[in-house]
């Protein structure tokens, strides 16, 4: 069993920066893919971007790829998602998740999730 637990999320200004942490437990964490995703009210769930395991190469959704970053510890089961020039629209929950098997953009494809982490981007 994988658990994920995510924090840093808070009220941001517009055009501000914000770091978010996905810390993951378990005795049998061996993940693929470490991946991000968020939702916002009334829309679907939205992937980000992924790091794969296995040599930490990166990508990243059109809409975020340059704002941006996903990192992680090198060594702890910690993920990053920095975020840069935020805007009123990247307000949301903000979700890691995980997969043994699949490195995907399909939400359905990941069998642990986060509790998730709120984001809000106002002036």
């Amino acid at each position: 069993q994988v658990q994920l637990a995510e924090s840093g999320g808070k009220l941001v200004q517009i055009g501000g920066s914000l770091r978010l942490s996905c810390e993951a437990s378990g005795r049998t964490f061996r993940p693929a893919a470490m991946s991000w995703f968020r939702q916002a009210p009334g829309k679907e769930r939205e992937f980000l971007g992924y790091i794969r395991w296995f040599d930490g190469a990166t990508y990243y959704a059109d809409s975020v790829e340059g704002r941006f970053t996903i990192s992680r510890h090198n060594t702890e089961n910690t993920v990053y998602l920095q975020m840069n020039s935020l805007k009123p629209e990247d307000t949301a929950v903000y979700y890691c998740a995980t997969s043994s098997r699949f490195i995907s953009p399909m939400a359905a494809k990941y069998e642990y999730w986060g509790q998730g982490t709120q984001v809000t981007v106002s002036s």
